[in-house]
């Protein structure tokens, strides 16, 4: 009875904000149009460009089974550290490159394919979910600060604490998903093995994978545009009704006496939480320190803002992966990644000073496509050898125990 109650009070204030939302269109339709131009111009200048060669390539990858490849070789280092299987290597690869929410596309397609558990596909979103490199370096830094170095203090807190996140979601594993791994079901002609046996029941042609890959892209990022409107259109109406500036109030009394937070700050980050875009932009505008405003926009890149938490639950909705941890890693995320920023401000602005001339390369669309790209090859280049070299660790140390002992 209690459970019947409780789902019906929801159902209203569901039903209540949906008629909010809707009355507010009509009474405020200029300003909501202006909204909706300005999530499409994000969307198709910057989202569009940035992440369908990613989607594209993540779904032809998939279709011919180099994720089962990768799976049998990079589980030597998957499963020591994070405790997830090999195949776990491929969304963080992608996720650390082409930035959300594509970890939640390819996580949510390899456990309908069997490949991950739910246990697994639930922890390893947690820790993949990130801002993009084209945001981060690209309108954050240069668009926002004009200032390149911010955005590698940006990047490193940002990547450092998702890291740190996925090795601390480590103990959420059952306990046979531990250190020990058969080597022998390992190595180069096993994984070859899997990838061959992936194909008997894949019979499609390269274009018909190809023309696939694109559609299903295409679909993807036409929903990610209309969450990114959307909610465009829903921060501007918390502006018109004050909402943002009432958090913002509450936000200046409780932070101010600690980290002398002014106004201006305290609404980027109320904004943040809904769009991490438009609060970004606010915080870059405030008149605090530096090292506060970058923390403060570690923080909300780490929450990720209601908009990325609404596209990963559609992308999640035809599987079984349950959300909530997804929402409480973020909150870790932000508040991990604001206090490194704080930590390494300095030191690393030192540091950087010396080698800005390094950091000054073509901040365009395409250029931080080929950055992506490359460093997306670079993890997969490093998991391996890690991987191979423990793998040989693990078959010689038998032989090296009878040589000494």
């Amino acid at each position: 009875m209690i459970k019947q109650r409780k789902s019906s009070l929801i159902f209203l204030l569901k039903l209540v904000l949906i008629f909010v939302i809707f009355f507010s269109l009509i009474i405020f339709p200029k300003q909501v149009f202006e909204a909706s131009l300005r999530g499409l111009n994000a969307w198709w200048t910057i989202v569009f460009p940035a992440l369908l060669p990613f989607f594209i390539m993540s779904e032809i990858l998939v279709a011919l089974g180099i994720v089962q490849f990768l799976g049998v070789l990079l589980e030597p280092i998957m499963r020591p550290v994070f405790r997830l299987p090999g195949t776990g290597a491929f969304v963080l690869a992608v996720g650390y490159t082409s930035g959300a929410p594509i970890s939640s596309i390819v996580t949510a397609d390899l456990r309908k394919k069997h490949l991950l558990t739910r246990n697994e596909a639930e922890r390893i979103i947690c820790f993949t979910n990130n801002a993009s490199p084209l945001f981060m370096f690209g309108a954050v830094a240069v668009g926002m600060f004009n200032s390149p170095e911010i955005g590698v203090i940006i990047a490193v807190s940002h990547y450092l604490a998702n890291i740190l996140l996925g090795v601390c979601l480590r103990f959420r594993a059952p306990r046979k998903y531990g250190m020990h791994y058969n080597s022998q079901k390992l190595g180069f002609k096993k994984a070859l093995q899997a990838l061959l046996d992936s194909q008997i029941p894949n019979k499609k042609p390269l274009g018909k994978i190809l023309g696939d890959a694109i559609r299903n892209s295409v679909n993807n990022l036409t929903q990610i545009g209309g969450f990114i409107i959307l909610f465009s259109v829903i921060i501007e109406l918390l502006n018109l009704f004050n909402v943002i500036g009432l958090i913002s109030v509450c936000l200046t009394f409780l932070l101010n006496p600690l980290l002398m937070v002014d106004h201006q700050l305290a609404k980027g980050i109320a904004s943040g939480f809904v769009e991490m875009t438009i609060g970004s932009k606010l915080i870059a505008e405030s008149p605090s320190p530096l090292h506060i405003k970058v923390a403060a926009v570690s923080l909300i890149l780490g929450w990720s803002g209601l908009s990325i938490h609404a596209q990963a639950i559609s992308m999640l909705a035809t599987t079984d992966i349950r959300f909530y941890p997804f929402v409480i890693a973020r909150f870790f995320h932000g508040i991990m990644a604001a206090l490194i920023t704080l930590l390494i401000y300095n030191p690393a602005v030192s540091v950087i000073s010396k080698y800005d001339s390094l950091l000054y390369w073509e901040y365009s669309t395409l250029g931080i496509i080929y950055y992506s790209c490359g460093i997306f090859v670079l993890i997969i280049v490093l998991f391996l050898s890690l991987s191979l070299l423990l793998s040989l660790i693990k078959r010689i140390r038998p032989i090296l125990h009878l040589l000494f002992h």
